[in-house]
């Protein structure tokens, strides 16, 4: 995510991070390096060249030349500009109404029918609400298909009419169904287009009329960068939608959308989408965002989603076994899918300081743990809980069984190992000592 972008504002602001002497001439060639990164990134040339009129000001207003570490200074002043232009803080989805009514708009091939079933999950598990999804693009039955194969999946109902031509009546339908059925969420998926049209423009025009929703949101594939802004001016100008949602920014190396868009349409990003899975959906932090873009990656988000798949009573279990030196294989599975549930591997390692950056290049994929699984799935359930009994013959046969060689096995009980005694130590109080043995691994 933002891997260009965030290359080149490092290479920018590299001259001010060391100890050189930091001159008016050194920031004023930094903020230039600057807008060039922001440019390249597909960043509006206005927007841009205001960005760093304004760090600079604030750079000399607050006197970053004297001070003792200027290039740390510099980097939160581009931080706090970053956070700003991309909103600010955070913005909740308004849910008043009963049910409430949202209206989901954009053009084809933005990722709208997708993102709608997203919404329905989250909301459906984060905010144990009762969704339902509403099917009215009428000119695409693949469309109508595909909503009913995301609400199977999610577990959430859809309404729709093959009979029914027109989308408002649908809408009114559906929203009168979710009454019915008790749901309180109402998620109205629109026909999209392939580009700006006024038939469009009128039809969503009038659904948004008809049912006076509780929230307009656009959705945009932010890959298609400065694209994308004009698009959701031009949407902006005939709904007055109320966020943004920014989809594909897994796949975003520019940045260009989620960094312009506020600034044109004065309307907050209030989702993004960082996958294909239905659970890839993140409500949109300015500030984390920015701390992204400047390599200081995002802790924060790492903890909400570990906090998320965290398993109290599966942890106590855990504890027991470690104490008793009873921690097995199956509990190491346990632990492999808990993270696999927390998002895919390469966006995880990017909320990591410094991480994103180390493991450049390298191609992390979610199949990750495949082999590991496969390994411990060779396994007979007396060698998963009691790893000792593997010698040469088993570990050949775990080998040829899981696809992998016997050197793999064999790395894997080593991790497994040291995995097990830092656990042990940890809950013994040994906290110290294994900082230590940190410290002596670097």
């Amino acid at each position: 995510m933002f891997d260009n972008l965030s290359d080149k504002l490092d290479k920018a602001l590299h001259v001010l991070k060391g100890h050189g002497q930091i001159t008016e001439i050194n920031v004023a060639e930094t903020l230039k390096e600057v807008r060039r990164a922001l440019l390249d990134a597909d960043v509006n040339f206005k927007i841009a060249k205001e960005f760093t009129n304004t760090v600079k000001e604030k750079a000399l207003g607050q006197n970053v030349l004297t001070t003792l570490q200027p290039g740390q200074l510099m980097v939160k002043i581009v931080k706090d500009e970053l956070t700003q232009l991309m909103g600010g803080d955070a913005e909740d989805i308004d849910l008043t109404g009963n049910p409430s009514v949202i209206l989901m708009s954009g053009l084809q091939g933005s990722g709208k029918t997708t993102f709608s079933g997203k919404l329905a999950n989250f909301l459906k598990n984060k905010k144990t609400k009762k969704p339902l999804l509403v099917a009215c693009d009428v000119y695409r039955p693949a469309a109508i298909d595909q909503l009913h194969v995301v609400g199977e999946q999610i577990g959430v109902e859809v309404y729709s009419d093959r009979e029914n031509n027109d989308p408002v009546a649908i809408a009114q339908a559906g929203i009168a169904h979710a009454k019915s059925l008790g749901c309180n969420v109402v998620i109205i998926d629109t026909a999209g287009r392939l580009a700006v049209d006024e038939q469009m423009m009128n039809e969503i025009a009038n659904i948004h009329k008809a049912i006076q929703p509780q929230e307009t949101l656009f959705v945009v594939d932010s890959m298609t960068g400065q694209d994308a802004v004009n698009t959701a001016k031009a949407f902006n100008d005939v709904l007055n939608f109320d966020g943004v949602i920014l989809t594909k920014l897994d796949g975003d190396t520019r940045g260009g959308a989620a960094i312009s868009i506020k600034s044109v349409v004065d309307k907050p990003i209030k989702f993004i989408g960082t996958g294909e899975k239905m659970e890839a959906i993140d409500v949109f932090h300015p500030s984390r965002m920015a701390d992204r873009i400047l390599g200081m990656g995002d802790v924060v988000s790492l903890v909400e989603r570990a906090q998320e798949q965290f398993d109290e009573e599966q942890a106590r279990k855990i504890q027991k076994k470690i104490a008793k030196n009873k921690f097995g294989f199956d509990d190491f599975l346990t632990q492999i899918h808990q993270i696999k549930k927390m998002g895919n591997m390469k966006d995880l390692i990017g909320m990591i300081p410094g991480a994103g950056k180390a493991l450049k290049g390298l191609d992390i994929d979610d199949d990750a743990f495949k082999h590991i699984e496969a390994i411990i799935h060779s396994m007979t359930p007396d060698e998963r809980s009691t790893p000792s009994l593997l010698n040469a013959s088993r570990k050949k046969r775990i080998a040829a069984g899981s696809g992998t060689s016997i050197q793999q096995v064999n790395q894997l009980l080593k991790q497994f190992d040291q995995m097990s005694k830092m656990m042990k130590m940890m809950q013994g109080g040994g906290g110290k000592k294994m900082m230590q043995m940190m410290q002596n691994m670097r």
